[in-house]
């Protein structure tokens, strides 16, 4: 027993301190997502021709994540489920708004066709994670791309945040900030606003630093939602690039990739600068992820296939946490988690209590990471639920199972295949039907659920 008090007394301490830190102030909370990033796109998760020192700074600072999933493998479900901490497919949402949704509306009883690609968004109903921030009396801001409701009524200023500056679409052109049938996307708060000829990840850069600069007397949290490295594909300092069109929206090459990645990383460096400006650093909690794997000029390895999918280049995304004091310096760590913790883990670091009414599906990571609590096994769950297209899949532990379409039956064990090439299905049938289960009472739950509008 005496061989493993020091051990235990490390732990304690480092759990107390985060207690003590959480307790006596607050931590400020920067969320940077990024759209469409490969998991292999950083100089920390081994990218060559690519520089990420700002980024790779947070996981030198923190910790690595090297088994993170998206909520689902394409934009508006994944940002649900972090909005609300829980499965968005409890509130209908399993696809994108936009134009390749297939969307109904629940009226007296019977599901209803929607036509309008801009009508749905992020259910009224649905609180927050800024709206239980901003009831611990956090400032709340969020600048990037939305993509959870067009309409006014979605505006994230409705949503709990203070202030906003972005474009609320699922994209649109960088310099001229429209949509790909000419729809005016950027916005200030409720007001539509021009500033044509200047790339939209700058201005978001620009706007998350000064939001730090505005905000540093009290705890804040700062939502970062950058619609780079997502289509079109155009570079920065380069506002000659010609206006997108649906049919040169997926032009690029892989040197306009690492230019708009390098952007980003740029304003992960601004942001530092105002932190550390501020002296705030060493109490402020970041985190880096994305929302999707990456598509087209990405690269997702180890991992096969890319966005819109359920292979895990489709959903295993990076994660990167860094909060000094409190979280370990370079720690690589192998905890399963998912988008949708995030909500817990910044509610709980914020020192609120997680709601009971509406509990959330996600758990907080700090005390994983800080070692606290032990590594555990959990069970995540994907659907894509299309007319044309048709996936389900489940991860527990080191196996996961898909069902590809109804076509086949595939297990894989990602501790030894991280690239799901050999199919164990017909060699452990133990653990394929005991996958399979659990897939079919979560989509029985699921289904269940209290909705009024269905996203696929």
């Amino acid at each position: 027993m005496r061989s493993h008090a020091p051990a235990a007394m490390t732990v304690l301490a480092t759990f107390g301190l985060a207690l003590v830190s959480a307790a006596a102030a607050p931590p400020n909370i920067v969320f940077i997502l990024v759209d469409d990033l490969g998991y292999g796109d950083l100089g920390c998760t081994g990218a060559g021709d690519i520089r990420t020192p700002n980024i790779d700074r947070i996981a030198a600072d923190g910790v690595r994540l090297t088994d993170f999933y998206a909520n689902a493998p394409v934009c508006t479900p994944t940002r649900a489920g972090f909005m609300t901490g829980r499965w968005q497919q409890r509130l209908g949402i399993e696809f994108a708004f936009g134009y390749q949704v297939e969307q109904n509306v629940l009226v007296e009883g019977k599901w209803v066709p929607e036509p309008d690609i801009h009508a749905l968004g992020l259910p009224l109903k649905a609180r927050t994670v800024a709206n239980h921030l901003k009831d611990l009396g956090y400032t709340t801001g969020a600048f990037g791309k939305w993509h959870l409701g067009f309409k006014e009524i979605y505006n994230p200023v409705h949503r709990g945040f203070d202030e906003y500056f972005g474009e609320l679409l699922g994209h649109a052109d960088y310099y001229r900030h429209t949509y790909y049938d000419g729809t005016a996307a950027l916005r200030e708060g409720l007001r539509t606003v021009k500033m044509d000829g200047r790339y939209f990840t700058d201005l978001v850069n620009e706007r998350a630093a000064r939001f730090i600069a505005n905000s540093a007397e009290k705890p804040f949290f700062l939502y970062v939602p950058h619609l780079a490295v997502h289509a079109p594909f155009q570079p920065p300092d380069a506002p000659e690039t010609p206006p997108v069109t649906k049919e040169s929206m997926l032009r690029g090459s892989r040197e306009i990739y690492k230019s708009m990645v390098e952007r980003v990383d740029a304003g992960v460096g601004m942001i530092y600068a105002e932190l550390e400006r501020a002296g705030i650093l060493g109490n402020t909690l970041i985190v880096f992820s994305s929302d999707n794997g990456g598509e087209r000029w990405a690269s997702n390895r180890p991992f096969f296939h890319h966005k819109a999918t359920l292979w895990e280049g489709g959903i295993r995304v990076p994660c990167l946490m860094s909060w000094p004091g409190v979280l370990p310096k370079g720690k690589i760590s192998s905890q399963a988690g998912i988008t949708m913790d995030l909500t817990a883990t910044f509610l709980t670091a914020a020192g609120g209590t997680l709601p009971t009414d509406l509990p959330f599906d996600g758990i907080d990571l700090i005390p994983r990471l800080t070692g606290a609590e032990p590594v555990i096994d959990r069970s995540f769950f994907w659907r894509i639920n299309r007319t044309n297209r048709k996936m389900k899949a489940v991860r527990h532990g080191q196996y996961k199972y898909i069902d590809d379409g109804g076509t086949m039956d595939l297990l894989f064990d990602l501790e030894s295949d991280p690239g799901e090439r050999v199919n164990l299905y017909s060699r452990h049938p133990g653990i394929s039907a005991d996958l399979k289960a659990k897939l079919k009472a979560w989509e029985a739950e699921m289904d269940a659920s209290d909705y009024d509008i269905q996203v696929r």
